[in-house]
């Protein structure tokens, strides 16, 4: 069983009569009224991050990828809650000074302030963060998209998982390996253009899974189908010398998730309007394919049509 199947059958129906829970489709809460949009995460060490001596190897892309749920949806993050389960190899001055600094750096970077929370112990390191943000305007839901909408996505994809590859040794890429790790634990935001996504997104999903698998949740939302063109997919000049030298594979790498990047839908009427504001942020987004009528997503890589199987479409979390 999967976290989707355990979702749509025992908790989705506790969510009835609550429309601010949105179905539990879309990761976060969103009180219309009060203009309140708030999201949860959780994140355990073994799972999401290895070494939890080393604040600096996993604090910076936790909160990052917690910030995500509510930039995706166009609406900025004010404050966060944050939750520790600690044992003793944490709760010394050391460490927790690190924690400090890490975060303090952040709030900086994001204008987010730490509003509370909660610390217990634990044989694992686990961290919950709330993010808590404020919108007059209706976030972007992943429902909306319209058959022959164009496909974008912010930012690189790909470099965060050969990082991870590098940490878990399964890769070398001697000069680059600092590169990819830096990305890996220090994701990019697309901070300057979340405020754009309700002029321009007819539906929006953050790329934590893998832009295969998040495309597929996104799409259960309105029973459509994708063409997605890995040609069109945008690789950091490192992934792409990689790619050359035959090093990587592009099938094996571009849908492996933690891009914590923004995918969105748009009428093709705004791609004009988008190259034009891609320019003008200094953001990268890049149009990767469109919305079909099939149900399914199919990749065309190199003129060959084809479609990838569940493991490659991104990760899922699976509880057996």
């Amino acid at each position: 069983m999967d976290e989707f199947k355990i979702i749509n059958k025992y908790l989705k129906p506790l969510s009835a009569n609550n429309p601010a829970a949105l179905k539990l489709n879309d990761d976060i809460y969103f009180d219309k009224k009060k203009g309140i949009a708030v999201s949860v995460d959780t994140y355990v060490e073994g799972v999401h991050f290895i070494n939890s001596l080393e604040p600096k190897e996993f604090l910076k892309k936790v909160l990052r990828s917690s910030l995500s749920d509510l930039y995706c949806k166009g609406i900025k993050p004010k404050s966060y809650f944050l939750s520790f389960a600690l044992n003793q190899k944490h709760a010394k001055p050391k460490w927790l000074k690190k924690v400090k600094n890490i975060l303090s750096s952040e709030q900086k970077k994001f204008n987010i302030k730490l509003s509370g929370g909660d610390t217990t112990i634990s044989s694992k390191l686990i961290i919950t963060v709330i993010a808590l943000g404020h919108s007059s305007l209706k976030p972007i839901l992943r429902s909306g998209c319209n058959i022959g909408d164009d496909i974008y996505v912010t930012g690189l994809l790909g470099d965060s998982y050969l990082g991870l590859s590098v940490l878990k040794g399964k890769k070398n890429f001697n000069k680059l390996n600092n590169y990819f790790i830096n990305k890996y634990y220090n994701p990019n935001l697309p901070t300057r253009f979340y405020k754009h996504l309700n002029k321009l997104a007819t539906s929006s999903i953050d790329i934590s899974d893998g832009v295969g698998r998040d495309l597929k949740n996104l799409l259960k939302s309105s029973n459509f189908g994708a063409i997605v063109d890995l040609n069109l997919i945008p690789l950091s000049s490192a992934c792409k010398k990689l790619l050359k030298s035959k090093k990587i594979n592009l099938k094996n790498i571009f849908s492996k998730g933690d891009d914590y990047q923004i995918l969105f839908t748009s009428s093709s009427k705004n791609r004009s309007k988008i190259v034009n504001l891609s320019k003008k942020i200094n953001t990268k987004i890049s149009k990767i394919g469109s919305i079909s009528k099939n149900r399914n997503i199919y990749f065309n890589y190199n003129g060959c049509m084809f479609r990838l199987n569940a493991k490659k479409m991104g990760y899922t979390h699976i509880f057996n």
